[in-house]
């Protein structure tokens, strides 16, 4: 009886070891890393967004018959925590693939974990231009539209300005710095007559305001350059408010126009800035519409430019993974090396030349609409117009 029950717990045990065996054979496992902790206002309706993308994947079939299971892990908006992460994603849950990160240094960090691993890693949210030119390697692609992409979309606006004197406030890491620089260069190329007068560099999430305003107001530009977001938006437009620093001054802004950093400014919104944003309520195609009515039926909420970037990083991930059929890292590359896809804002391209998207952004300015922040006369700006030749990126980027 003790030998034949033995027997039989083998069995079961043997039986159970071929299940978990199929099952993992049955599954595509995507590692997913992100700053939750440090940044909800994003990352939340990041989260939204890729989940839904994740529900529609595994309706429509999966990724050829295998269900898609995305794995997350919170980076605290710590680079060492990040590679920590992508570490145990890579060595114990043997995920196919790494994406998102939203901070830039933590983009490049993870990035710089993927190169040296060889793992294939699809950066959502970082802007650094560096992700896919100064720093790109072969294993990291990037789908939002770069700082270089904005600035550029900006500056097209910002050069019919009649102010010639500048200033620039910008969060004093990776991220500010790479938007400045950019701004700077492909601003001053289209109005040599540009006078660059101050530069306040705030502490990322960290900023006094005061002083900051004070230092630009003593400068007295005709414009300002601001890349500030999230709290220290807040805290600036305020205080900006109260001591009159927009009155009769232009302002450029990076993002200002996505959700999550308008809707906190309530009726303190400042109006007129030229900003970069995602105004749902204007878009009126049928991808958008698609997405959607899909986002507010699952949520009963209205969608941010998070959700748009989580919502899209996955369903790229899903279309690298089933155009491939492998889980290999080169074949992966090979299969997003310009790889076409629809998304809500329309079809993008992954380039082959520096593994940057195509996706693109909204422009317009900023409005009060019954108390509340909205973007208006917004126009979408498809990635690939502003992009630099092939010529100029094999110069930024190094050789594989």
């Amino acid at each position: 009886m003790r030998r034949r029950h033995l027997l039989g717990a083998g069995l079961a045990i043997a039986v159970a070891g071929m299940t978990n065996t199929a099952m993992a054979q049955s599954e595509i496992k995507i590692g997913e890393i992100n700053s939750y902790s440090l940044l909800p206002a994003f990352t939340e309706p990041y989260r939204k967004g890729w989940q839904l993308a994740v529900e529609e994947v595994n309706a429509a079939g999966g990724i050829n018959g295998k269900k898609l299971v995305v794995i997350s892990k919170d980076d605290g908006g710590k680079p060492a925590d990040a590679q920590t992460a992508a570490n145990e994603l890579v060595s114990s849950e043997n995920v196919a693939m790494l994406t998102g990160t939203f901070l830039s240094n933590i983009g490049l960090a993870v990035s710089d974990f993927a190169n040296q691993k060889k793992v294939f890693f699809l950066a959502a949210e970082p802007l650094t231009d560096a992700i896919t030119w100064s720093k790109g390697n072969r294993y990291t692609f990037r789908l939002r539209p770069s700082n270089y992409m904005q600035a550029a979309m900006l500056v097209e606006e910002a050069a019919k300005l009649p102010a010639k004197r500048w200033a620039t406030i910008a969060p004093n890491y990776e991220y500010g710095q790479s938007a400045v620089a950019v701004f700077k260069k492909l601003m001053s190329a289209k109005r040599p007559d540009i006078q660059w007068v101050d530069e306040q560099w705030p502490p990322q999430g960290k900023i006094d305001a005061g002083p900051v305003v004070q230092a630009v107001a003593a400068a007295n530009p005709e414009a300002i350059l601001n890349v500030t977001f999230g709290a220290d938006l807040v805290k600036l437009v305020r205080e900006g408010n109260t001591r009159g620093l927009f009155k009769n001054r232009a302002v450029v802004s990076f993002l200002t126009g996505e959700p999550e950093y308008l809707d906190p400014l309530k009726d303190e919104t400042p109006e007129g800035w030229i900003v970069t944003g995602y105004p749902w309520y204007d878009i009126k195609t049928p991808d958008h519409d698609k997405f959607l009515k899909a986002y507010q039926a699952k949520y009963n909420d209205y969608p941010r430019l998070g959700s748009i970037v989580g919502y899209q990083t996955i369903k790229a991930a899903a279309a690298i993974l089933a155009k491939a059929n492998s889980t290999d890292p080169e074949k992966l590359i090979a299969a997003t090396e310009g790889l076409s896809m629809p998304s809500p804002f329309g079809e993008i391209t992954f380039r082959k030349i520096d593994h940057q998207s195509t996706l693109g952004a909204y422009v317009g300015k900023t409005a009060l609409k019954d108390g509340k922040g909205v973007m208006v006369n917004s126009v979408y700006r498809k990635g690939a117009d502003y992009l630099p030749s092939d010529a100029e990126v094999e110069k930024l980027r190094p050789k594989d």
